[in-house]
């Protein structure tokens, strides 16, 4: 096997920093030949669908890829925007907030990049790009506050994968959750407090977080506790009470339990049980895309509003609002005690070139640098 190493490497060049933040994905183009392709690649993730590959082969090729591709086109055609979909461009706006900050403070010796789990741009590229660039320290910071074997495990499998086809490997950290860190919870109530002080505060907060099979839960997933213990804080520093906020589950598929309640079925029913206006935000996406713009603001509010509801109010997503960067700088600054950045000082750069040209003179005589 050939091991990919780095391209026209030289003793003399930097060494840097990466920092990779990552997220789930997204489709080239709002089509269905691109929504093929990208679901796909997401949902053949033996993380994402625990069925023997198979009887899943046979499902996902056989049914799946042929029906659920052009209604994904549709929906996400309604929030496609000219630089491409909203997240990907929330994460691009993210990856440069992190990246004017660290630099700021460190210097061209630190490199920020953004990859997406499944579509563009591939972990595997900028891991590449990164190489290229001289990185030898790495942390990978998924923007998945919350942990799952179907979120931020994947992401180091696709890192970890990369990494077995790779001559040198970088020191490497890699961040798999942030449910509870203090800076999270206060960019979040932070965020809810501005939006409360301009459009005002209905009678209770939606608390919606992606939903997974509750089989995943009953294997040992703690994704379903964190999403809780996120709430439990939030509401703590918001000064809520238990009657105040619900904590519910979004985006299911297929026909078995996933996490209850389930974010659809209780907007439907909070009319009826006296709650007639409220607000949702989603603690557990970084960054608005198709699940909170299209399917909270559109589709569950008309669930709400059907059912009798009277005001209903999205809350968006940390983006990349100064509160959210300043959050991840400092939890990926706590991930980086103990690392002494490089120094690319140019004096020290001059003498390892120098010491390698000497070392390579005297055991390979007449052989050019490399």
């Amino acid at each position: 096997m050939a091991y990919n190493g780095s391209a026209d490497y030289r003793h003399n060049q930097p060494d840097r920093l990466g920092v990779l933040i990552t997220n789930l994905g997204t489709p080239d183009a709002p089509t269905t030949p691109a929504l093929r392709k990208y679901l796909g690649e997401f949902l053949w993730d033996p993380r994402v669908v625990e069925v023997p590959r198979p009887i899943w082969w046979l499902i996902l090729h056989g049914v799946i890829l042929r029906i659920r591709p052009s209604r994904s086109a549709k929906a996400y055609a309604g929030v496609w925007e000219e630089k491409g979909s909203p997240l990907l461009t929330h994460t691009a706006s993210q990856a440069e907030g992190i990246r004017e900050a660290l630099q700021e403070k460190y210097g061209t010796n630190v490199v920020v990049g953004f990859a997406m789990r499944y579509g563009n741009p591939s972990i595997a590229r900028v891991l590449d790009e990164m190489q290229q660039q001289g990185v030898r320290k790495l942390i990978v910071l998924p923007l998945y506050p919350q942990y799952s074997a179907s979120t931020s495990a994947s992401t180091f499998d696709a890192v970890a994968a990369d990494f077995t086809k790779r001559r040198w490997l970088p020191d490497f950290r890699f961040i798999s959750h942030y449910h509870d860190y203090p800076p999270y919870i206060e960019a979040m109530a932070n965020h809810i407090e501005g939006y409360w002080a301009e459009h005002g505060r209905n009678e209770k907060l939606v608390l919606s977080y992606h939903g997974v099979p509750l089989k995943y839960l009953l294997k040992g997933d703690p994704y379903h506790c964190e999403c809780h213990k996120t709430s439990r804080l939030l509401a703590e520093r918001l000064g809520l009470s238990p009657g105040d906020y619900l904590t519910t589950f979004q985006s299911r598929f297929g026909r078995e339990e996933w996490l209850k309640p389930y974010t659809d079925e209780t907007l439907k029913a909070l009319p009826g049980q006296g709650t007639r206006s409220i607000d949702v935000f989603c603690p557990g996406f970084s960054a608005d895309c198709l699940e909170t713009i299209e399917e909270i603001n559109e589709e569950n509010r008309e669930y709400f509003m059907e059912a009798g509801g009277q005001g209903f109010n999205y809350i968006p997503c940390l983006n990349a609002t100064p509160g959210h960067i300043q959050a991840l700088v400092q939890l990926i600054e706590d991930n980086l005690k103990g690392w002494n950045l490089p120094d690319n000082a140019p004096e020290q750069l001059g003498a390892r070139a120098e010491m390698a040209a000497h070392r390579k003179a005297e055991s390979y005589p007449g052989r050019q640098e490399i």
